[in-house]
């Protein structure tokens, strides 16, 4: 049977925590990258473990291995279905038919049907006697109808359920759901830690480093990010070339991602502005000229809208050139480019 997987160590700390205390369900909350889902799914490896320790699950048990093999009988997963198709998690049977027969595409949200589906689940008599547990990630995404569905369930469980609520948004979620979790609020490693973590993933030091920084900390979306070599290798450079009007900078990134990456310079810009110290790149990669901060907080606003219709754009190469005019004629001449708002 699968060993389970070796959790960073500051998952692990924060687990034996967790496990030391009582509670049905936990909200596990803070953004992304921190290991909301990897904690959540180490705290109900150990709740069905057959023979867990203070430390967790012993991974070499049958329920760890019905884990391992994504098929454990007393085990809820409730995702988006993108999510859950990226994660190797199964979907039901229904789901898959409709997908496969290109009746729709997966969903990138949680949806009610699964939700009630989760909810009968919390019923049933547990297969294998250790209780049975629902995992919900990211629990931002599920809409008002089936946050509401689980609502009753949370107030009054079943004896034998528990849930984790995982979260990168908590602050979205219902307030009466909020009120009925414990709440742990993630811990961020210290730079050393999460650096020689990067490092035994595979990444060199230099990169880790950097791709750290372009992070603002958080190991688990530095990790993601080394998946594209070109990225990492290139963060710094990119306000430099976004200034001499390099629209190519931003060609290895999706719309979304775009944005996102712009959002982080004019970040940086306003905490220079403002006497701070800048988060994701170093003070000599940006731009010497200082910018006034009304200038920076209107191109924060058009970043913002930008990022509203992202995931959906028009044309992708137009709006990138558009971003990218945009951003340079912040970056050289401190005024912001009327040309409409990018994509259109």
């Amino acid at each position: 049977m699968s060993e389970t997987p070796q959790p960073a160590p500051w998952i692990a700390a924060q687990r034996r925590q967790l496990l030391a205390q009582r509670g049905h369900a936990w909200l596990l909350q803070g953004p992304s990258g921190l290991g909301q889902y990897e904690l959540g799914l180490s705290l109900v490896r150990a709740w069905l473990c057959d023979q867990p320790t203070a430390d967790g699950a012993c991974g070499h048990c049958g329920s760890c291995h019905a884990i391992d093999v994504r098929a454990h009988a007393d085990l809820c997963v409730l995702m988006p279905e993108v999510q859950m198709m990226a994660l190797g998690w199964p979907l039901p049977e229904k789901a898959q038919s409709e997908i496969d027969d290109k009746k729709r595409k997966p969903s990138k949200e949680i949806r009610v049907e699964a939700m009630r589906d989760a909810v009968e689940f919390c019923q049933r008599t547990s297969a294998r006697g250790k209780g049975k547990a629902v995992l919900v990630y990211p629990a931002e995404q599920m809409n008002a109808i089936a946050a509401n569905a689980l609502l009753k369930t949370l107030e009054e469980p079943p004896g034998d359920a528990r849930f984790v609520l995982a979260s990168e948004a908590a602050h979205q979620l219902l307030p009466t759901i909020r009120s009925r979790c414990l709440t742990h609020t993630m811990t961020w490693p210290a730079t050393a830690e999460a650096t020689q973590w990067l490092q035994a993933q595979g990444m060199s030091e230099g990169d880790a480093a950097m791709a750290l920084q372009a992070t603002g900390g958080r190991p688990g979306d530095a990790l993601r990010m080394s998946a594209d070599a070109g990225k990492t290798a290139a963060w710094s450079q990119l306000p430099r070339q976004i200034a001499k009007g390099d629209v190519a900078a931003l060609g290895a990134f999706a719309p979304a991602d775009a944005v996102e990456a712009l959002q982080k310079i004019c970040h940086d810009l306003m905490a220079i502005a403002s006497g701070a110290a800048p988060r994701y790149f170093s003070g000599a990669d940006l731009p010497a000229k200082p910018l006034s901060m009304s200038l920076l907080a209107t191109w924060s606003r058009e970043l913002l809208q930008a990022a509203r219709t992202a995931d959906h754009p028009f044309n992708a190469g137009l709006m990138t050139e558009a971003l990218a005019a945009r951003a340079r004629s912040v970056l050289i001449s401190g005024k912001v480019a009327r040309t409409g708002r990018p994509g259109n």
